[in-house]
Formats: structure tokens, sequence, C-alpha cells
């Protein structure tokens, strides 16, 4: 496999990074730490231990990373799947709750075990979580209910009892989402009403989602 550096501008939940994966050489690895050799040089990543079992025995791997810029530190951290790195994203706008934090709830939890604990306005469980708070807990699920299902996130989550689940094709909705925000509307009511469009007729191609959502985005 090609190692490969890239560096692009990208826009997740309204938060800016140039760096957008790093690709290459799995130089080391620990439960919270992963170092990536990539054209000679060793990028020093931090990581949830979902995302280490997911790389683990992996000789080259591909992390999609963020940029934690403050004014004493500059601290990246590595996801093995865009949907956690989108999940982390969300969790850091919660006031309170900041990048280790978010990584350690994202090491206990996966995104989808997340969602449905959010969906489900469980806060016993988010308190479980050290460093997590009631009203901490409280706060990630009032500021994310909505969003986790504006962003499609929801749509991953365990079904409740009864209630049968309701595919979307995921790729279709995220070049479909893609493709308006380009156009300069926001990520959040893209997906919206991209899911909605995809829950009503799931077989439409890309094109026509488009379509039909620039009819009804606001």
């Amino acid at each position: 496999m090609a190692q490969t550096f890239v560096l692009s501008k990208t826009n997740y939940c309204n938060t800016q990074t140039m760096i957008e994966y790093i690709k290459g050489v799995l130089a080391e690895l620990t439960p919270a730490y992963a170092v990536v050799e990539t054209t000679g040089v060793g990028y020093g990543l931090n990581i949830t231990l979902n995302t280490y079992s997911a790389i683990q025995g992996h000789k080259d791997v591909r992390l999609y990373a963020y940029e934690n810029i403050r004014e004493d530190a500059y601290t990246l951290f590595g996801f093995a799947t865009k949907e956690e790195r989108e999940m982390f994203l969300l969790l850091i706008t919660v006031s309170g709750v900041g990048a280790n934090t978010a990584r350690m709830i994202l090491s206990e939890m996966t995104p989808a075990e997340l969602c449905g604990v959010i969906s489900s306005g469980n806060e016993k469980v988010l308190k479980t979580v050290k460093g997590i708070g009631l009203r901490t807990a409280q706060r990630i699920i009032v500021d994310l209910k909505d969003k986790i299902t504006a962003f499609g996130f929801a749509d991953d989550a365990p079904q409740q009892a009864g209630q049968p689940a309701v595919q979307v094709d995921k790729e279709v909705k995220d070049e479909a989402v893609g493709a308006l925000t380009m156009l300069g509307f926001a990520p959040a009511p893209s997906a919206k009403v991209v899911i909605a469009i995809l829950k009503e007729q799931p077989t439409l191609p890309v094109e026509q989602v488009v379509k039909l959502a620039l009819k009804q985005i606001k």
C-alpha cells in the first residue's frame, strides 16, 4: 500500500480541519495512541479503544484526523472511521465536553451504541463514563438528540423492540448531503431532508435525491 499524507479542507459538523486523513505504516500502537509513519515522518495520534481494536494487527492503516489546536498545545486525534470522527466532533460541541472526554466516551461505546443511549435519553449509561456527571450527561442528551437525527447517525442506533428498522443507503445519503453542502446548504438540514427522502424512496439514485432535496430544503 502506498504511503500517503493528505491535506484537504473539509467541514464536519461546522468544525474545519486541514488534515483529512493520514495513511501509512502503523509504526507504534497502544490502546490510547498510534504512530503512523508516512514519507519518513511519524505522526502521533490519540485514539479511542474502538479505533485501537479496528487497526490492531494491521501493517498499513488510514486514520481520519482531527486537529485539536490550542494556544499551548497542538494534538492530533485519529479515528478508524469517518462516523467515529463525526460523532467525536458532535460531542465536543457540548459545553463541558472536551476532546479527551469525547475520546473517553467513544472508548466506552461505539458511535451506534452512543446514538442509542442519546436517542433513548439514557443518562445513567453516560454517567458510567469516567468524568461524566449527571449535568454533563443531560447536556449531551439535550444538545445532541436532534443533531444525531439530522446528521443521520440515529439510523445506525439500535432499534427499540417492536420498531422495524428503516434502512437508508448510507453511501447515497453521504453523497447527496455532500453535494448539497457544496451547493451552499448547511449539513444538518440537508441531511434531515435527504434521510426523509430515502426513507420514502430508498432506491433513488444520488442525482434524483439531490433534485428532490433542492425543492424541499429551507
